[in-house]
């Protein structure tokens, strides 16, 4: 799947995609155990797309061709450990790829970062009873003894911290959850 950007689409297309026979054939040819690269050639997409979001690139093609051994490698071993049997040799096997897309996965860092956001907005002590709560699923009572507190206290604070994150997420445009 290509990136959402319309910026890192260009750049994956214009880039990236050009090399990917040569690059599905240099898999075939250095890497005889793999009866099929298209997971080494997605995890390399993966890794180079998240190498383009941390800066520029000098070499596309260089860098695409060391992470698809990379990744190649890392599968080799991972097999290797694990001693998998192939699904193509197993008829009893029914496995569904649930690895997150791209998109899903900016997308969850994305949302990450603004609960992170909203979070380190909140007072103090709202935040450290949210963060006990949810973070560390302590109960209120719990939270209470902790920090010295009235249950009730915890509760309010929770509640006011709820509050104010949704108010955030409100201000962002994001609906409520």
């Amino acid at each position: 799947m290509p990136p959402q950007n319309p910026e890192q689409a260009s750049w994956f297309a214009s880039e990236v995609q050009p090399h990917e026979a040569a690059l599905r054939a240099y898999l075939r040819s250095q890497f005889s155990s793999l009866t099929d690269p298209d997971d080494v050639v997605q995890e390399t997409y993966v890794r180079v797309l998240r190498a383009r979001e941390r800066g520029p690139i000098e070499s596309p093609r260089g860098l695409l061709f060391a992470t698809a051994r990379n990744a190649a490698r890392d599968l080799l071993r991972r097999r290797a450990v694990a001693k998998t049997i192939p699904i193509a040799e197993s008829d009893t096997s029914c496995v569904f790829d649930e690895a997150p897309s791209v998109a899903e996965s900016v997308s969850r860092r994305q949302e990450s970062e603004l609960l992170a956001a909203a979070i380190a907005e909140l007072p103090p002590r709202c935040r450290e009873i949210l963060v006990l709560r949810k973070f560390e699923n302590l109960s209120h009572r719990e939270i209470a003894q902790r920090l010295g507190i009235a249950e009730h206290t915890v509760e309010a604070q929770l509640t006011k911290a709820l509050h104010r994150c949704e108010a955030f997420f409100a201000r962002h445009g994001l609906p409520p959850k």
